[in-house]
């Protein structure tokens, strides 16, 4: 089941791998701007988004998308360098784009998601600062079917997975659908089985956490830490990634804790991910392990973070947890 789906999302998210990483070769100041919430925003994003949502208007017109970038800032003069530098790069890119199909595929991305049918959600760049400092991000697809992720993709072209292919390749997609989870070196090569660790004891957990403080909070995280018995010390990494290292193993839990009581997250953060884990035999559940309700709009309006973890490990993690976030 989804196997036409999935491979137009290979395919899609294989070449929005090549201009983000082109991008990023040759990146300056210019190709980046400040959105209004304070988060970045970069020529990639744009540039990933336009080239994704081009793919799945054509293998599947129907289909709407919730994705994270909004074209309107293309159109505001202020941004005609950044708009230039996105133009030329998609030209390089691949043929038949003019402005306005930019503007046109960008803007698909404004669906409000929701219960009913089915729609793809998308974050082009997740962990833009990440991508800034040449550190890691992520291109994370997901299609959604009656409020439920049903298949997740996700690109990671700067990780090593020291658990697969001896730890030489850097660079992995990452797939998930009922099938299961698999992952291939974005190189080319064998295609790999993912399983969440064998771990049974919270001692001997490493734990995954984001790099910056204002995706969660670290403080708690510490204190969780200890209460666990934890004696390993966390592996920061920027955005989805962190699924990818859970599901293959590489590490044994990601905490993405509230850092704000009225911060909801953005459903493009997490649904290609959680497949992803879930499919490889873990656990994704909210900081009081209530599952994530995918079926809420663009947010996950009805959950306060996220915990994926190991199955095994997963109540004794919720139980340190929860206590941390009353209400």
């Amino acid at each position: 089941m989804y196997e036409a789906e999935l491979q137009t999302a290979l395919s899609a998210v294989r070449k929005a791998i090549a201009l983000a990483e082109h991008v990023a070769a040759g990146l300056t100041a210019d190709g980046a701007m400040t959105k209004a919430d304070a988060s970045p925003v970069t020529v990639a994003d744009y540039g990933v988004q336009a080239i994704i949502h081009r793919a799945l208007a054509a293998a599947y017109p129907g289909d709407p998308i919730v994705a994270e970038e909004d074209a309107d800032d293309l159109t505001n003069p202020g941004n005609r360098v950044l708009a230039a530098m996105l133009m030329r790069a998609l030209e390089e890119a691949s043929s038949g784009w003019t402005a306005a199909s930019v503007v046109e595929h960008i803007g698909r991305g404004r669906h409000a998601g929701g219960a009913e049918g089915r729609f793809w959600t998308l974050d082009p760049i997740d962990g833009t600062k990440g991508f800034l400092r040449g550190d890691q991000y992520a291109i994370a697809l997901a299609l959604i079917e009656q409020g439920r992720p049903v298949l997740g993709v996700l690109g990671c072209p700067r990780l090593r997975l020291s658990v697969l292919d001896g730890g030489a390749a850097t660079g992995w997609i990452c797939h998930a659908t009922a099938s299961g989870a698999f992952a291939q070196p974005i190189a080319g090569g064998d295609v790999h089985a993912l399983r969440t660790s064998p771990v049974h004891r919270t001692d001997d957990l490493v734990m995954c956490e984001s790099v910056e403080s204002g995706h969660s909070a670290h403080d708690v995280s510490a204190l969780i830490a200890g209460a666990l018995g934890l004696h390993r010390a966390p592996v920061r990494m920027d955005s989805q990634a962190k699924y990818a290292a859970v599901a293959a193993g590489e590490a044994d839990v990601y905490l993405r804790l509230p850092t704000k009581s009225s911060y909801r997250e953005k459903i493009w953060d997490h649904a290609a991910g959680a497949v992803l884990v879930e499919q490889a035999g873990g656990t994704v559940r909210d900081v009081r392990g209530v599952p994530l309700d995918f079926s809420r709009g663009r947010t996950l309006a009805d959950n306060r973070g996220v915990i994926a973890s190991a199955s095994a490990v997963h109540a004794s993690i919720v139980n340190v947890v929860a206590p941390h976030f009353p209400g």
